[in-house]
């Protein structure tokens, strides 16, 4: 595999392409309503970050959000945390849905293992949207109360969503592959009235019913007093262990005369919990609101994501994961979203390229880990696929390698716009992506998202430019969350994001802005590998192991020690049982060495079955190094929360075995 320099240019858009920017509209707008011109992106961002309250009160007019009640100010206050956005203003985020919408056009394109490709109009979805809020309201949900969803990525997920949403309640969603008590330690911390569940799931070909685990689930939820069941894995599941449910179709079916009615909530009122992967204890409740949600989706989506009604928005994910949430927001443009239930790499990896052309997708959204997958795999979606709908590929998870980039020209369209993306959960949103208006550079995100005052910050506290520091947000940004639930004092929260940097919000990654704006993201800044006084990001080592094609995965860490040096090992999975041999070892150093420095280069290589994986695929490098630093496993890790809890055997047998060694 060649690899390829950072922040070589890969793709210019041409002056049409600009011109038919949603941006562009809005610069032209702002031009024309507020007397401010803009002539390349980035005095835009600066205005948007400087001028805080008159960028987001334009987003407000831009969107002409529907407000029962006016808001008293744009920002109640710069302070983090604790700032309120638009105080006094009511806003419902379903309205914002359906309002002008061509009901005959596809409003969601879903398909899975079990279910062909099909088509939900604009008019059945909100339909069923309104069969399902009267059901909702019949079961004496009101404003406040939390509907919960143990479900697959399916349209009913969505109808389930948008009816919870209009009446003001909150909601929640876990995917069906998480097991008993991962569920248990998400729902039970916010108490929820119903909750909406399908009978089981299938994923790589086999089936796995969840009615146990629905009845397990439903005896550690003494609020719950009612449960919709989705007849997913068969068509008439046995629910007769389950208590006081309803099937679906009698709840999003039998209503069908009704029309939706919005309950308007405050603006910073809850519109879901999202919860943080939780591999270190019960997961956090992270509350966002109705109105800092509706806008940053609008803003991001809109602008960033350049969706309109013509868009066909994909992206692969589960409910359990955030970019569920974002992908949804596609409907606020008016763009056609399409879901996906299943393994992306069943029957073969080239499954979702297929789906790609069956659908005339025109954003493909995925992860980092599944274009390196297919990089490695050598396949050829452009050859073998017809593409010709297909105008973006966004990438999120972690780190969009250079040779990524590269490989999606390559092997994909030569004419595409590549955005990389980092943001996360904690505010629903990437907030450093991708504009269509901007050149695209080989491992580089294009920018920063309008109204987030990003920089990377030293250990002074003192923004930088072409130097690897922490990622910080200086002023607030409407999209954070409103509180953890719960969290009564604002301790946790506080210490979630602020006790590094007093009112500034620090994410955990590690950053670059470099000369020409773009970002560069290096991995977790607590996860950073430390040789010698010289700090380098994980990402940058897997890059580098990434090279050799016979490695399928990687894991580093850097274990410090009494004498001021440190362990670095790095563990690794090798593809089709090729063996680490010395000359593998020698080959992976020379990559390691070559591309990150000679001080990275791993203490030891060791070959191991599988890498400890969350239920979203991000690896486990904190609690890994806390292990091998002697930690037990308990006080570290929430089995609940990986996709593969066995993966961890090795580990702790190999941190027992070094301290044996140790003691010797």
């Amino acid at each position: 595999m060649a690899t390829i320099k950072e922040g070589t240019l890969l793709w210019q858009p041409d002056e049409n392409r600009k011109l038919e920017a949603n941006i562009y509209q809005y610069m032209t707008w702002l031009e024309q309503h507020k007397h401010v011109n803009f002539t390349a992106y980035h005095s835009l961002w600066k205005w948007s970050v400087e001028e805080l309250e008159l960028f987001w009160e334009s987003i407000w007019e831009y969107f002409d959000i529907q407000a029962d009640q006016p808001y008293k100010a744009v920002l109640s206050s710069h302070d983090m945390p604790g700032a309120k956005w638009f105080p006094g203003a009511t806003v419902n985020y379903t309205e914002h849905i359906f309002r002008n919408r061509d009901e005959q056009k596809p409003a969601i394109i879903h398909s899975s293992e079990i279910r062909k490709t099909s088509e939900i109009t604009w008019k059945l979805l909100y339909k069923e949207t309104a069969a399902l809020q009267q059901t909702l309201k019949n079961l004496g949900v009101h404003k406040g109360d939390r509907v919960v969803a143990y479900v697959s990525n399916i349209y009913e997920s969505v109808v389930a969503f948008l009816a919870t949403a209009s009446l003001g309640a909150i909601w929640s969603s876990a995917s069906p592959e998480f097991g008993t008590q991962s569920v248990i330690d998400r729902f039970k911390q916010i108490e929820p009235k119903v909750m909406v569940t399908v009978d089981g799931y299938r994923f790589g070909g086999k089936s796995f019913d969840r009615l146990a685990t629905v009845e397990n689930i439903q005896a550690e939820l003494p609020t719950l007093e009612a449960t919709i069941v989705i007849p997913y894995l068969q068509k008439n599941p046995d629910c007769t262990r389950l208590k006081n449910t309803t099937m679906w179709d009698e709840a999003a079916r039998t209503n069908v005369q009704a029309e939706l009615a919005y309950e308007h909530v405050g603006f910073n009122d809850p519109l879901w919990v999202l919860f943080s992967s939780g591999t270190t204890g019960k997961p956090k409740p992270i509350v966002q609101s109705q109105g800092g949600i509706l806008l940053e989706h609008l803003k991001a989506l809109t602008f960033h994501a350049d969706l309109d009604e013509n868009s066909r928005f994909f992206w692969f994910t589960t409910t359990g994961w955030m970019m569920w949430n974002f992908l949804v927001g596609g409907l606020l443009t008016g763009s056609t979203i399409i879901l996906y239930d299943g393994s992306p790499g069943y029957p073969d990896k080239n499954m979702l390229w297929k789906y790609a052309e069956r659908t005339k997708m025109t954003v493909f959204g995925t992860s980092a880990s599944f274009i390196t997958g297919c990089m490695k795999d050598e396949i050829t979606p452009g050859k073998d696929f017809d593409l010709s709908h297909l105008q973006n590929i966004s990438s999120t998870g972690s780190p969009l390698p250079p040779e990524g980039f590269q490989w999606c020209y390559d092997n994909v369209k030569e004419d595409l716009w590549i955005a990389s993306a980092s943001g996360g959960t904690d505010v629903c949103t990437a907030f450093i992506l991708g504009v269509p208006i901007l050149p695209v550079y080989a491992g580089e995100l294009q920018c920063r998202g309008l109204g987030a005052k990003i920089e990377s910050f030293n250990d002074m506290a003192e923004a930088q430019i072409d130097e690897v520091g922490e990622l910080v947000l200086t002023e607030p940004f409407p999209s954070m969350p409103i509180y953890f639930w719960n969290d009564h004092d604002g301790s946790r929260l506080r210490d979630s994001y602020f006790d590094e940097f007093p009112g500034t919000w620090r994410h955990g990654d590690y950053l670059k802005v470099t000369n020409r704006h773009t970002c560069v993201i290096y991995g977790r800044s607590d996860a950073t590998i430390n040789r010698g006084g010289v700090r380098i990001g994980t990402s940058e080592i897997y890059r580098a192991v990434d090279q050799v094609k016979e490695v399928a995965d990687s894991l580093i860490v850097d274990i410090p020690d009494k004498n001021g040096d440190s362990f670095v090992p790095l563990f690794v999975v090798m593809k089709d049982d090729y063996e680490l041999t010395d000359d593998m070892k020698q080959s992976i150093r020379k990559q390691i060495k070559e591309q990150c420095s000679p001080r990275h280069v791993p203490t030891a290589m060791y070959k191991v079955s599988d890498i400890p994986k969350t239920l979203n695929g991000k690896k486990l490098e904190i609690p890994i190094k806390k292990i091998l630093m002697g930690k037990t496993v308990d006080k570290v890790v929430n089995k609940g929360s990986l996709a593969n809890p066995k993966s961890l055997d090795y580990f702790v047998k190999f941190a027992d075995e070094r301290l044996e060694t140790k003691i010797k």
